[in-house]
């Protein structure tokens, strides 16, 4: 397990806020009531920073015929859809929803080359919102696989995810697991898969990025 980059500047910020807050109550020196709860209110913020940019080590062992998941999180869509963007035709839609409480570290589902790329400023709707997909703050991917298959996968922010973080640009080379962005602070992520693809995932699922199969091309 290691603290990952993006959290460095959160971390930062809340130890310093701890610092001032529990100087302040020494200096005036607060009733003790006072001071414990300010203790517990600072263990208690720095605990949710730490879990939050937690991040996990993975030896992840490339496989081109699958999808790895590409967050942790719950499964709350499979379904046909009209992809809009890119393919502008039908595709499976495979959705993971990221609490405040899961690894936020999102890894790519395929090994191949960056086809697209486009970054969309917008709306902050809960991340379940039927019109998040669309309406929100979000990226878009597609990677092309050696076999010319094509995945297009899209971070959205959701009401509480006020960033989104990418790391790959329009013909990268990127290989299956490694990270190709963090989202902060509740988010989800969109698969879009060929139609007839096999899925390995029920709505409910609690998937694990990198290492859960959620489907076979």
């Amino acid at each position: 397990m290691k603290f990952h980059k993006e959290g460095y500047t959160s971390l930062a910020l809340v130890i310093l806020f701890i610092f001032v807050i529990n100087a302040v109550a020494n200096y005036y020196d607060a009733p003790t009531y006072l001071k414990w709860f300010l203790y517990a209110i600072s263990a208690f913020l720095f605990i949710v920073i730490v879990q939050f940019f937690r991040s996990p080590i993975k030896h992840i062992i490339p496989n081109e015929g699958v999808v790895l998941c590409p967050a942790d999180g719950k499964v709350v869509v499979i379904e046909e859809t009209q992809e809009t963007e890119y393919f502008k035709d039908k595709r499976l839609q495979v959705s993971i929803f990221m609490s405040p409480t899961n690894v936020h570290v999102n890894r790519n589902p395929i090994s191949g080359v960056v086809n697209y790329f486009k970054y969309h400023p917008g709306k902050f709707l809960v991340a379940w919102h039927p019109k998040s997909s669309t309406d929100n703050e979000r990226t878009t991917v597609v990677v092309q696989n050696q076999a010319g298959v094509e995945v297009l996968f899209r971070q959205i922010a959701g009401a509480l995810a006020r960033r989104i973080v990418w790391y790959v640009k329009e013909n990268d080379q990127v290989k299956q697991g490694d990270e190709f962005g963090f989202i902060k602070f509740g988010s989800r992520v969109d698969l879009f898969l060929p139609i007839g693809t096999q899925v390995d995932v029920n709505i409910d699922d609690k998937v694990v990025g990198g290492k859960t199969i959620i489907a076979r091309i």
